[in-house]
């Protein structure tokens, strides 16, 4: 055992360049299996191919003008009140733009709501994995598939505690042969690289998969990078790849059927499964977990039906076929100077873009159980994180227009950016109604009107919008009512309805802190400023007052702001009020929601409770038995040998 130990790594350890990555002698690698991976063009691609997958759906042009017209009426139908209340006296030019904002606005929204109203369809039908047809009793795989997680700086013993989940899982189903796992460490802190050589040790002495471990010293192109580096070292070996975060989770038997569907679709290059939250303990966590447990799957069967191949890719809880990532998704530098030139922040959607653009199918699939992960504790921890997102998003409004690429692919890349600029939309939109209130006089009824509504187009555009607003919530509960099973997991119709009244009051009150933070992260993107790589925290207990403050000072200045026209307009406090209040105790708001014990003693109420589904998937799979180890032949296939073979980069001496 100590001939196979990694020594601790010491100021004389000298590094390896392999194919211009710097790697430590204490790296634990397999033998070397280069894969070509070359940079793309985004103006002129060497080709396009111009075909039909084999797994389209036949009547995926039908879905796709279902959506457009629906999403037509659903506008068209909400523009009436707005167009005639600013028509009736003549259009000034604040009327346009308020106008112009409302139905970019909505277009958006009608288009979500006709896709989770598809996913509803699909799903109430059991069609949601029709296109695939997922196995529920997959054979062992043919081929190899490498599990990788990169890492960076993050908690080393959480992280190889979920690796360790899934090697289980894989073990009891007897499948551990046709699948190895690499971490693939980013790290920049010496500490958490310390932590992660030292778990890792630990970690492959018990693992059941061969396991490996590769630190990168220079962190170039970030993730996409780290990827990267290792397709063109070690990609040859495997014809599979499965993409994880460090606080991914996944089934042993949701693995197996992804590597089957990739087995027997060999035109198939990315299945994208649609990971649930897990392990949520705050009240912000569990607001997250329980929208994405009871809704999430009916907003991605939807998605699914209507892009049919042409679908999209999240960047983890993913299988790719590992030639076709190779051959398809160097990226390139983007020009000009950060934020919005340099490496590509939000690979992930433009991969799947590049790949359809060379012709392989991209799916997207909810008829998958067993996908986990899980979601910062706190606002704060959110918003820093989104505004990485953010900047990425923004950076495909320059993509939309690469050559090559299906209207599919451009259509996603917009609606990726569009879940980011409606935050100002939005903002903007209040303001500008708002300035246009003040040349206006009081009128009081209107203050009482909530107490007393009329039937009034006003009255009619207000029910609309909250229809369209909150109606995927009802989508999401309506499937979970008709499967009992699922019912009863999830507590009960009283649960239920419980769960989704605090849901939906918490989400309301959490927009509008949102909704400025991703304004401000729009000023300062456009305006030049990089928002960098920072480390998750992806577990946490409370927040300091001090802390609160500061972050949400820009959230109570903006509350402050409202209230100011809000005094010549008093009448208006009743329909602002659940904008403004929510920005003028942002920070209250944010400590509360960021403690377990408010989050704990909410669940022990029996609000946003969700069904513990972690570490088995819930279909039925068949149990294999151990199969003695697998050596790889031509094109990645398995066969059995009689020892597997494990080299360290470079051998430590003892």
């Amino acid at each position: 055992m100590n001939k196979l130990a990694i020594r601790p790594v010491e100021q004389a350890d000298i590094e390896t360049t392999i194919h211009g990555a710097h790697t430590p002698s204490w790296s634990w690698l397999p033998d070397e299996a280069p894969l070509a991976m070359p940079v793309q063009s985004l103006s002129a691609p060497d080709a396009v191919a111009d075909v039909t997958p084999a797994t389209s759906p036949r009547t995926v042009a039908m879905r796709r003008m279902m959506l457009l017209a629906g999403t037509i009426a659903l506008t068209s139908l909400s523009a009436i009140t707005p167009f005639y209340l600013y028509a009736r006296k003549g259009w000034d030019g604040t009327e346009i733009l308020a106008f112009g904002i409302f139905m970019v606005l909505i277009t958006a929204i009608s288009c979500w709501f006709i896709s989770g109203l598809m996913g509803l369809f699909v799903m109430l039908r059991g069609k949601d994995q029709a296109d695939l047809a997922f196995s529920p009793h997959p054979p062992l795989p043919r081929t190899r598939t490498a599990l990788l997680m990169p890492l960076y700086n993050e908690d080393a013993r959480a992280s190889f505690a979920r690796l360790a989940m899934i090697d289980g899982s894989l073990a009891r189903l007897g499948a551990s042969s046709a699948f190895d796992i690499f971490v693939l460490s980013d790290s920049t802190k010496e500490d958490a690289a310390a932590d992660e050589r030292s778990v890792f040790q630990s970690f492959r002495m018990t693992a059941n998969s061969k396991a490996f471990y590769r630190r990168r010293t220079d962190n170039a192109e970030r993730k996409a990078g780290n990827l990267a580096e290792w397709v063109r070292r070690f990609g040859g070996a495997y014809e599979n790849m499965i993409v994880l975060d460090a606080d991914s989770t996944m089934a042993g038997e949701t693995l197996l059927r992804m590597v089957d569907a990739m087995e027997r679709n060999p035109g198939v290059g990315l299945i994208q499964t649609a990971p649930v939250i897990i392990k949520a303990r705050t009240i912000f966590a569990r607001v997250s977990q329980y929208s994405v447990r009871l809704y999430g799957r009916v907003a991605a069967a939807g998605l699914a039906y209507w892009t049919g191949s042409e679908s999209s890719y999240w960047g983890h809880n993913a299988i790719l076929r590992t030639r076709a990532f190779a051959a398809c998704c160097g990226l390139p530098h983007l020009r000009g100077r950060k934020p919005f030139g340099g490496h590509v922040m939000s690979h992930d959607v433009v991969e799947a873009a590049l790949m359809r653009r060379a012709g392989w199918a991209v799916h997207v699939t909810a008829a998958l159980d067993g996908s986990w992960e899980e979601t910062p504790p706190s606002i704060t921890d959110f918003i820093r994180r989104d505004h990485r997102w953010f900047q990425g998003n923004l950076q495909h409004l320059g993509l939309i227009g690469a050559k090559g690429l299906s209207p599919m692919s451009r259509l996603q890349l917009a609606m990726g950016c569009m879940a980011y600029l409606s935050s100002p939309l939005w903002l903007a939109s209040l303001m500008v109604g708002l300035f246009i209130q003040m040349f206006y006089p009081v009128d009081w009824s209107s203050f009482f009107y909530i107490l007393n509504p009329q039937f009034t187009p006003f009255m009619l555009a207000s029910f609309l919008s909250g229809v369209l607003l909150i109606g995927p919530k009802f989508m999401g509960a309506a499937l979970v009512l008709s499967r009992p099973a699922e019912l009863r997991a999830f507590g009960g119709r009283r649960a239920i309805a419980k769960g989704m009244a605090a849901e939906i009051a918490l989400s309301a009150i959490l927009a509008p802190i949102l909704m400025v933070a991703n304004t401000k992260a729009f000023i300062q993107i456009v305006s030049g400023h990089d928002t960098g790589w920072s480390t998750q925290q992806r577990e946490a207990d409370g927040l300091a007052w001090s802390d609160a403050f500061r972050a949400m000072r820009w959230q109570m200045i903006v509350g402050v702001g409202f209230m100011i026209p809000l005094c010549v307009r008093p009448d208006l406090a009743t329909w602002f009020a659940p904008i403004v209040l929510p920005l003028l105790l942002a920070a209250p708001i944010v400590v509360w929601t960021s403690r377990v014990r408010s989050g704990d003693a909410l669940a022990a109420k029996g609000y946003l409770v969700t069904p513990v589904q972690e570490g088995v998937s819930v279909n039925p799979a068949v149990l294999h038995t151990p199969r003695s180890p697998l050596r790889a032949v031509a094109g990645g296939v398995l066969a059995p040998v009689a020892a597997p073979a494990m080299v360290p980069a470079r051998a430590p001496e003892l």
